[in-house]
Parts: C-alpha cells; structure tokens; sequence
C-alpha cells in the first residue's frame, strides 16, 4: 500500500516569491504552447508589438524596447522578413544601419498572435473575476515597477 504525498507545507503555499515562480512558469507554458502552434515565439510577438505601438525603428532601438540581446535580434528579425512580417531598409539617415517596418501582413500576423495571448490570458486568470485581474495586473506592474533598473540593459527573453 502507498502512501498518499503531503501537501505543500503552509509556510511555502504563502511565500509571494514561490507563488510568482509557479504562477510565471504557467503562464510561460501558455504563451509558449499557443504561439509554438502557429510557428511563432514570444520575441516575434515582442518585435511586432513593439513595430505596431513605436512604429519603424532600428534594430539597436528594437532590442532596447523589447530586451532582446542585439545577437538575437537579428535572427529573430531574419525570421520576420523571411515570412514578409517586417521589411529591412537602409536608413536614408545612417545608410550603414537598417530601419525595420510592419508590413501589413506582418499587421495581420499580429493580430492573430495577439488572440492567442489574450486566450492565454484568460485561461491563465480564469479563477479570478475581472476586478481581480485588473488589480492583479496593477500589482504587478507595481512590482516591476520597482524592481526596474535605472538603465535597463537587454537580456536574453528566453
């Protein structure tokens, strides 16, 4: 006969730090699963949102906005224009460095990417009413907020 497993001790069930870890690993696996079924990954979605909100920028300016290290920028950018989501031009300005646009299928390419995170989303926080996601997301933006590095440097959003 087996014995039944404890329960995660109380004392680790409370610990914010522990509870973000887990709630982050779940979320990951959602946006990963979802976006991964349609060929695409989070730096693309990242790329594209950054292109739709800012507008055309560098690829130095797209790797501050979005963290992504310069090294990696360009293959996910090579991934972009490979499948017409994004168009590289030379800068009229600075003719040695490039200048990456949104296409309008890349536009496209976004919105349904965006569907995706957002079913993502409300799977993630369907346990909660909507008051509560809105303060959840309140919350968080407050921690990270606050965390935040005086000069943030791009990280590997891996």
């Amino acid at each position: 006969m087996g014995t039944i497993p404890e329960p995660t001790p109380a004392r680790l069930r409370a610990i914010p730090s522990r509870l973000l870890a887990g709630t982050a690993i779940v979320a990951d696996r959602l946006v990963g699963e979802r976006l991964s079924a349609e060929g695409a990954h989070k730096w693309h979605f990242a790329v594209l949102v950054t292109l739709a909100e800012a507008g055309s920028a560098s690829q130095a300016e797209l790797s501050r906005r979005t963290g992504i290290y310069r090294s990696d920028m360009v293959a996910v950018l090579n991934e972009l224009a490979d499948a017409d989501y994004v168009r590289r031009e030379p800068d009229p300005a600075d003719r040695r460095r490039n200048v990456i646009t949104l296409t309008p299928v890349g536009r496209r390419r976004l919105e349904h990417l965006d569907a995706l995170i957002t079913d993502a989303q409300r799977e993630l926080l369907a346990p909660l009413t909507p008051g509560q996601r809105e303060e959840l997301t309140r919350l968080l933006t407050v921690l990270v907020e606050h965390h935040r590095p005086p000069h943030p440097r791009p990280h590997d959003a891996r």
